[in-house]
């Protein structure tokens, strides 16, 4: 069935059953619905987008409190029991792409650590560094803790609650680690109490920047938004922890095919409410690992909520997926919360995951192998790539014994498999046709082999460089779409060019006014398109918390980034954004309200193809 369809049919229900959209953490938001009462303390009551939402401990308690005075209907399949969602696409049935975007100015001055991690001024807690090495360990040092995930599948029939015997693609086990890319957006400060809408376009924005532009490219991605200290993104503070969600569930478009992504507060700010020395003595960011690995396993279990797999019981767990059913238990006690070694990424806190074939919270599982017989590679079709364009394929096998160790024969000039990942990737440099053999080789020395060819295009960017006409503002008022008086020469009033002598000036008036700035360019669909401009913004408002007047940069419909007087500055910034080929419109508006100036002023634009 097409994903709309999907989406359509799982819309209908969640209008009908407003449980099945309020995913709180202990599952009574779907037992209270089902009874046809309100639920009062699940912070997903009434924000269906929270999904796997983790609630603080002492929401928990609340929840808990008031699940046992309203007691559930009995059903067949027992209260923990998850069931497939049926959808097409419903849990990462290959390699894992995670990518950490540090959201917003506030996280500080950027340097790299001792292990090659970002880390920042604002971060006085290390959580950035904690963050990067638990996603590069999870699948190294034997770790178990992420295997749990190895029982789920597509391909189930709707409401199964368990995996058929052939058919099925499974979560492979995450060998060699996940982390597959860190970007520090600092192009503006992190919204004060950013909301589930601009969370999902920061995760769209970050697909862009890293070139993740097609839904191919973001099937097994993962996007986790990290806002810095000191904010309250979609107003976390006192209710929950984190949650996850794809784009379009909190209303907003994506060019690049379904976004999956999470809301990671830094939730060490909420103290033991959000888990800090929950395991550990000070354990400072113990709550802060836990609930990124919650938010992971769910995620992979259920890539688009609900399509993949959510408890249907009715009970009080009604609506969960896997880690929230084995939310905060203490350390010590069945399927508590306890330290994951990773090997040389250090050891975190984690928390258990529900599994439907041991049934129970499992802070450790076997890994699941499908089948004890041959391995079985799967067959990727004919595969076409581009020259001068990095290009990937992941190759996914069964049966055996896993994990697997890849080889393979035949690749274009400079494209390698990763041997533990079967993850076939690089920039090939020679156009052709190219027979490719893959082989899979399991712990057993079972093998199974899959041939396919490669198709390499001669297509490279034949149009590269500047697109932009009069780039710097030095010819005048040409070139560019502006309204009247932004363009000019205004070093004499107060606002200087970046460089030379012309630069373009939005708004300033201290009085209502919208000014507008764009420029039409077409960029050949084989080339990589950058966007940079300098910006300089100046204010007479004295608010260090609200935005009264603003700057929206675009390209065709895409918000590329939003600045306002709270993001004023001495002199200029460099700002640069990946933008898409085609016919590219990029567009400044600056919006200022009744009273106190503004002004955005902006020189020595490009927008360049390679």
């Amino acid at each position: 069935m097409p994903k709309t369809a999907v989406r359509s049919r799982r819309a209908g229900a969640l209008l009908g059953v407003a449980g099945l959209a309020a995913l709180a953490c202990t599952g009574v938001a779907g037992q209270a619905s089902a009874a046809g009462a309100g639920y009062p303390y699940s912070p997903a009551a009434g924000h269906p987008y929270r999904h796997g939402v983790l609630p603080a401990i002492g929401t928990q308690q609340k929840m808990n409190s008031y699940a046992a005075a309203h007691p559930n209907v009995t059903t067949v399949t027992g209260p923990e029991t998850l069931s497939y969602g049926g959808g097409p696409d419903g849990v990462v049935s290959g390699h894992n792409k995670t990518y950490l975007i540090f959201y917003g100015t506030q996280w500080g001055t950027s340097s790299t650590d001792a292990n090659g991690n970002l880390k920042f001024t604002g971060d006085s807690a290390g959580a950035a560094g904690a963050a990067q090495q638990m996603f590069k360990g999870i699948g190294t040092n034997g770790e178990l803790w992420s295997a749990d995930l190895t029982q789920w599948c597509d391909g189930a029939a709707l409401r199964a609650t368990a995996c058929p015997a052939s058919g099925a693609s499974y979560v492979p086990y995450q060998t060699g680690g996940v982390l597959s890319g860190v970007w520090y957006d600092n192009s503006a400060a992190s919204p004060s109490a950013a909301t589930s809408a601009q969370l999902g376009q920061e995760a769209v924005k970050a697909a862009g920047h890293f070139g993740n532009t097609t839904a191919a490219a973001n099937r097994y991605a993962y996007y986790v938004i990290l806002s810095p200290h000191g904010t309250n993104p979609d107003n976390y503070q006192g209710q929950y922890c984190a949650w996850h969600d794809w784009n379009g569930d909190v209303g907003v478009s994506s060019p690049y095919g379904s976004i999956a992504f999470s809301n990671q507060p830094y939730n060490i700010d909420s103290g033991a409410g959000c888990g800090v020395g929950f395991v550990n003595s000070p354990g400072t960011t113990d709550g802060y690992t836990i609930t990124l690995g919650h938010e992971w396993h769910e995620m992979m279990s259920d890539w688009s909520p609900t399509d993949g797999w959510t408890n249907h019981t009715g009970s009080s767990y009604n609506g969960e997926e896997n880690a929230d059913e084995c939310a905060w238990i203490p350390p010590g006690q069945p399927g508590g919360a306890a330290n994951v070694s990773f090997g040389s990424f250090g050891s975190y806190a984690e928390q258990a995951s529900w599994s439907n074939d041991t049934n129970e919270c499992d802070i450790s599982h076997a890994i699941v192998t499908h089948g004890t017989g041959g391995v079985t590679v799967t067959n990727p079709g004919n595969q076409t790539g581009t020259v001068g364009k990095p290009v990937s394929l992941q190759l996914s096998a069964s049966g055996g014994s896993a994990p697997y160790a890849w080889s393979a024969t035949g690749l274009p000039t400079g494209l390698a498999i990763n041997s533990s990942t079967g993850l076939i990737s690089g920039t090939p440099s020679t156009a052709g046709t190219f027979g490719v053999t893959v082989t899979a080789r399991d712990a057993t020395g079972a093998t199974g082999s899959a041939s396919f060819s490669w198709t390499i295009a001669s297509n490279t960017c034949s149009s590269p460089g500047q697109k932009l006409l009069n780039p710097g503002f030095e010819s005048g008022n040409v070139s560019w779409s502006a309204s009247t008086g932004v363009i000019g020469q205004y070093g004499s009033a107060g606002e200087p060019p970046h460089s030379g002598t012309w630069d373009a000036w939005l708004d300033g008036y201290g009085s209502t006014r919208t000014n507008t700035l764009s420029q039409t360019v077409t960029i050949q669909s084989t080339c990589t398109a950058t966007f940079s401009f300098y910006l300089h913004i100046d204010t007479a408002e004295t608010t260090t918390t609200t935005a009264y007047d603003k700057l929206t940069v675009k390209a065709n419909t895409l918000t590329l980034a939003t600045y306002s007087n709270l993001d004023h500055n001495t002199g200029y910034a460099l700002h640069t954004f990946t933008v898409p080929a085609g016919n590219t419109t990029v567009t400044f508006t600056g919006t200022e309200d009744a009273s106190l100036q503004t002004s955005f002023v902006i020189d020595d634009t490009a927008l360049n193809a390679s």
